[in-house]
């Protein structure tokens, strides 16, 4: 095999490697084109509460048709029906997020697509997911998206233009082993996402009951390895027998703190001190990371504090808090927390992520928080200063963080994998 011939991939089958190049081919000789309807065929006036699909841009983004926001009528669906979806049509959005590509399940709901949506009815001779993977190939973005007028945003051509891109195409039997190999570690990948998922929503439903709730009545013994554990005879037990209506204990402690009794309010301001972040310009280079509220931005050679901290965005990103260690520096836009008074630093960080800082909100352009109000921000805590109770429930999450940050990094490896795959399963074209 000549591997400098720019047809030949660099990894072949051993079934292919004696088959020759592969054929440049028209991308208007393999799909049919339609893009959605433009002017006013879709306005939301049309829209009806239950009927026919309107297949929109985050349906190819996100390959995600289990829900749909508009419906139209029987009526408005015959007049556009040249627009309707059929099983495995490729679609790809064509506004704001570009050029991502999806399939249309084989039993689709009846539908058609937005002014947002080019779909491509793909050509017997050809398969559908070896197509979809060579238009998400680099090379090919480039030849879908072109500059617009004003040079800054991305926009995809013309359909005139998209349909004298050349694509480089093997034989069929070729074509279909590269997308069930592809397909393999796509499947792998979504098995992957839904185990994130899951323990996402594990953690998400753990901090509900581990932190007192308004109106929530009893409690569920949680196990140390994160667990819950339920008790149907306990269920309407409280964990202070003394005031079981008590808005202020959480629905799911440990067996050694159910006795504990309530829960205490307390500011902000009882609990740390809010540092402000300062500009780093005047600082050299370093090995100290600088943090602003999008989160690292570069390091410098010196440092604004030195510890535990949990950081919220003072402006514009106000509800992503970071636990931060060690030194660091953080910028104008961020807050930093210090100075702990009976509690622990990474309790603080889950009593953060507990909290709709969009509430707290105080601007009604950029998103922006002040340290006046945040000191005012009441919370509840363990009684009588209770550290011991603290690090259970921060031991406990971290551990799930651990878990979650494990298999995202999973999923990344998986992805990259995927991607050096594709680099040689398919042509370089210089």
């Amino acid at each position: 095999m000549n591997k400098e011939n720019k047809l030949i991939p660099e990894l072949r089958f051993p079934e292919f490697v004696n088959e020759g190049e592969w054929e440049e081919i028209k991308f208007e000789k393999i799909c049919k084109f339609i893009r959605g309807p433009f002017g006013g065929a879709l306005k939301k006036e049309i829209f009806v509460r239950d009927g026919y699909a309107v297949y929109e841009q985050s349906h190819a983004i996100y390959n995600d048709f289990s829900s749909f926001r508009y419906f139209i009528s029987e009526d408005k669906f015959n007049e556009l029906k040249r627009f309707s979806i059929y099983p495995f049509d490729i679609i790809m959005s064509c506004s704001g997020t570009m050029g991502k590509f999806a399939i249309i399940p084989k039993e689709p709901k009846k539908g058609i697509i937005n002014q947002a949506l080019l779909k491509l009815t793909v050509r017997e001779e050809y398969n559908v997911c070896f197509i979809k993977e060579i238009l998400q190939l680099p090379v090919n973005q480039d030849k879908l998206l072109s500059q617009s007028a004003g040079g800054a945003i991305k926009n995809v051509a013309e359909v005139a233009q998209i349909k004298e891109i050349k694509l480089l195409i093997p034989k069929h039997a070729e074509q279909q082993k590269i997308a069930s190999c592809l397909s393999s570690l796509d499947e792998l990948i979504t098995a992957h996402n839904q185990k994130l998922a899951l323990l996402k929503d594990h953690k998400k439903g753990l901090m509900q009951n581990l932190f007192p709730q308004k109106s929530e009545l009893g409690f569920t013994r949680l196990k140390d390895d994160g667990i819950i554990e339920t008790n149907k005879k306990k269920i309407l037990q409280s964990a202070n027998p003394k005031n079981p209506n008590s808005d202020n204990i959480p629905k799911c402690r440990f067996k050694e703190f159910e006795k504990d009794g309530e829960w205490v309010e307390k500011t902000f301001e009882q609990l740390f001190i809010i540092g402000n972040g300062r500009d780093y310009k005047h600082l050299n280079s370093g090995d100290i990371p600088v943090y602003g509220s999008g989160g690292y931005m570069l390091s410098v050679n010196e440092f604004l504090n030195d510890g535990e901290s949990v950081c919220i965005g003072r402006k514009g990103t106000i509800d992503k808090p970071m636990f931060l260690t060690g030194k660091f520096w953080t910028v104008d836009t961020l807050f930093y927390t210090h100075s702990f008074s009976n509690c622990l630093p990474k309790y603080i960080f889950y009593v953060f992520e507990n909290i709709n800082w969009r509430e707290h909100n105080e601007a009604g352009g950029v998103p922006s928080l002040s340290k006046t109000n945040l000191y005012k921000i009441k919370v509840l805590v363990p009684p009588n200063d209770e550290i011991e109770e603290q690090q259970k429930i921060a031991s406990t999450l971290s551990s799930l963080d651990e878990l979650i940050t494990a298999q995202a990094e999973k999923i990344e490896q998986l992805k990259q994998h995927k991607k050096g795959l594709m680099q040689g399963l398919f042509p370089k074209v210089v």
